[in-house]
């Protein structure tokens, strides 16, 4: 670049300040039309601002830019962008104070925000009032709270109280289902998801986006199986578990998040006990893959996991047929990666409690019943004569033998 000047912006810089490896490099560019990038040699990929492509690093080189809020959510934003903006309007529209730092060319960097200080002290802050125009980013101070919980860091007082203003105000009833659910398995992904719903419960959010998970909070269980007894402490020690035994696992993850709904409809009557809860957790659990638009294959292992994971936890003691049943509602002969996800979040689940080992005792088991079943195939009844409806009898029976065998 040569008429105009570059700065690298956001979590490459935050990242290298942290020690952290950095994934990706974003470029604010000043001083620029978007005519001038393009015949350097810039590719223009941006929808709703100018964002071009570097000619040979192919890295993101977004023109500085203003946003005026014209509208409710994320979206309600009229993006002002020309030669004229600075790099200092540009930090100020950004979220948080440790995205807020940029670094010229020469190494130097541009802090006014004090970014370099939150992230000594550990503070996850917003940068201006102007945070509170965008309910996309109480989502994402959630999720950063689940990535750098590991280092100390925690949300400021003053950032958890506008976000608060901002659930009052009914901005998050403006989200879009696909952003929730990026946001969402994103945090996930992280080394402690359950800071990602403590953060929204804490500011009055998860009632809103989740309210099938805040329910769980102050559901009582019975404290011989649960000593941790809270319903929503449980969720939230086995999304440790699920970050330990399935690191970075988005998938296995979100059937953890979701594996219990049905004790929060469990009547007070029957209370602390949540008898039939995998089965009336069902419902709950379509209803928020339909609310949050989730992949397919992460709605089926959620349902899969909140139906079945109390059989699974018994795996060990159940009978050969009933093994076998388990293992075809599972679908394992024609999906059987879904049994390692299925034995990942159970395992969760099971960790997920005071005093609780991380070893699972259906795991060897329940591998083996698969490897036992799935090693019977149709070549010797074929070669036998047997046709049809036969065959598969004969090949059920076979299955059952060798799981009989496996025990």
């Amino acid at each position: 670049m040569t008429t105009v000047q570059r700065y690298l912006v956001g979590g490459a810089v935050r990242d290298r300040l942290l020690g952290r490896p950095v994934k990706d490099r974003d470029w604010v560019v000043v001083g620029a039309r978007p005519e001038q990038m393009e015949a350097l040699g810039y590719q223009p990929v941006g929808k709703d601002f100018p964002v071009f492509l570097h000619p040979q690093t192919k890295e993101e080189h977004a023109l500085a830019r203003t946003e005026r809020k014209s509208g409710r959510g994320y979206r309600g934003f009229i993006v002002l962008s020309d030669e004229g903006v600075t790099l200092e309007q540009d930090l100020l529209r950004r979220d948080l104070t440790i995205n807020a730092i940029a670094e010229a060319e020469n190494g130097q960097l541009i802090d006014p925000h004090n970014g370099q200080r939150d992230l000594a002290d550990r503070w996850l802050r917003h940068v201006s009032p102007a945070f509170a125009e965008d309910p996309v980013r109480v989502l994402r101070v959630a999720r950063f709270a689940a990535r750098y919980a590991p280092l100390g860091f925690r949300v400021a007082p003053e950032t958890v109280d506008l976000m608060r203003h901002m659930v009052a105000d009914g901005e998050l009833a403006h989200l879009v289902s696909e952003r929730v659910c990026s946001e969402l398995l994103q945090a996930l992904a992280e080394p402690r998801p359950a800071a990602f719903v403590r953060v929204l419960r804490r500011c009055g959010a998860l009632s809103v986006v989740f309210p099938e998970l805040d329910a769980l909070y102050g559901v009582p269980q019975r404290i011989e199986y649960h000593p941790e007894y809270d319903c929503g402490v449980h969720l939230e020690m086995t999304l440790e578990a699920s970050a330990r035994l399935a690191p970075g696992n988005s998938r296995v993850a979100y059937a953890v998040l979701l594996h219990d709904l049905g004790k929060a409809l469990t009547t007070r009557d029957v209370l602390p006990k949540h008898l039939g809860h995998e089965h009336a957790g069902i419902p709950a659990v379509k209803a928020c893959n339909e609310r949050l638009r989730a992949p397919t294959d992460l709605a089926r292992l959620a349902e899969i996991v909140c139906r079945e994971h109390l059989n699974v936890h018994r795996f060990g003691e159940l009978r050969p047929g009933t093994r076998l049943e388990l293992l075809e509602r599972l679908d394992v002969f024609r999906r059987p990666e879904t049994v390692e996800d299925v034995l990942l979040a159970c395992a969760a689940d099971k960790a997920g409690r005071a005093g609780a080992s991380d070893d699972y005792a259906s795991a060897a088991p329940m591998r083996a019943a698969v490897s036992a079943a799935r090693s019977v195939t149709a070549e010797p009844w074929l070669a036998s004569g047997l046709r049809g409806e036969q065959i598969g009898l004969a090949m059920r029976e076979e299955r059952l033998r060798r799981i009989a065998a496996s025990q």
